[in-house]
């Protein structure tokens, strides 16, 4: 079977569980990669949680932040299902800077998130990027209105109308009555910068190589393990990722490191047609799509379902 081949049978799968997307899996060491749309911008949710990371690390390298510096942090008292950690807390903390950068990248605490942009801010963080000649990623808002959208409006019978506004919304050059949808307003990136950022944490680059080790680190703890992380996790591979969800979106983008010393990213950015909170299928078929065409890649076939 061909590349393209590989692409369009990925393309079917995704249609038919009411996915569209854009991915790409780039081997590490040779530059090799397969993918489509790869360059198409789409809302990050939570994978701006990556790019926080590494200013927040860069700052704590050029000694500008104590990661040991105490913060205090109100609750979020967010009900909800879905938000994690402090997110969740019903009395204020006290949490040193090293332990909310685990909570905001492993746990994708929202609340840890914006503790850490009160320390670096959206256009701080926005400005590390560029000075590390990581392009293709915006940081224009903290990770709370992330929490702000028709959903929480909405009791638990109704939030299948926000999904339905959240599919049915968009324009044709991708702006949104949901900010947080609207490429303009929202935090945003593609397949390939992502995959780019990944790169410069894996090998080296103008990253500070403490800042990279430790943002390795998080993301080899990430704790939210249903989407990908099935069909790349092995006892002769490690998987490190982050996942971002809002409404119909559902990303993870992350690296596979062989036990051979072979390794590549994948980025798998997906917009669902199906008005439903919980949908344990496209998320399969996503893991699917992404380790056939990593499959492809490193050995030229495909499993036994490609």
């Amino acid at each position: 079977m061909s590349a393209t081949a590989v692409i369009r049978n990925a393309q079917a799968q995704l249609d038919e569980a009411g996915l569209q997307g854009a991915f790409l899996v780039r081997n590490l060491d040779t530059g090799e990669e397969l993918g489509f749309d790869a360059n198409a911008p789409y809302p990050t949710a939570s994978l701006v949680k990556v790019p926080l990371a590494v200013a927040v690390l860069e700052r704590i390298a050029r000694g500008e932040l104590d990661p040991a510096m105490p913060v205090d942090v109100l609750p979020g008292r967010i009900t909800t299902p879905g938000p994690t950690g402090l997110s969740r807390f019903r009395h204020p903390a006290r949490v040193a800077v090293d332990d909310l950068l685990y909570l905001s990248t492993a746990v994708s605490d929202g609340v840890a998130s914006d503790a850490l942009f009160d320390l670096v801010p959206p256009a701080a963080v926005a400005a590390e990027l560029q000075r590390l000649r990581i392009d293709g990623i915006t940081v224009r808002h903290r990770a709370g209105e992330l929490a702000d959208t028709p959903a929480e409006r909405l009791g638990p019978d109704d939030v299948h109308l926000a999904h339905s506004l959240a599919i049915g919304g968009g324009t044709p050059g991708q702006g949104h009555p949901v900010a947080q949808l609207d490429v303009t307003r929202a935090n945003t990136g593609s397949a390939r910068a992502y995959l780019d950022l990944l790169q410069a944490l894996w090998r080296p680059s103008a990253i500070q190589e403490t800042t990279a080790a430790r943002v390795r680190a998080l993301m080899g703890d990430n704790l939210h393990r249903q989407r990908l992380a099935p069909d790349f996790t092995s006892d002769a591979s490690r998987w490190s990722s982050k996942t971002g969800t809002l409404l119909h979106l559902r990303h993870e983008v992350g690296v596979v490191d062989h036990a051979d010393g072979q390794s590549y990213a994948v980025a798998a950015l997906t917009a669902s047609r199906v008005p439903a909170v919980a949908q344990p299928g496209s998320e399969a078929t996503m893991a699917q799509v992404a380790r056939s065409m990593h499959d492809y890649l490193r050995t030229g076939t495909l499993p036994w379902w490609g």
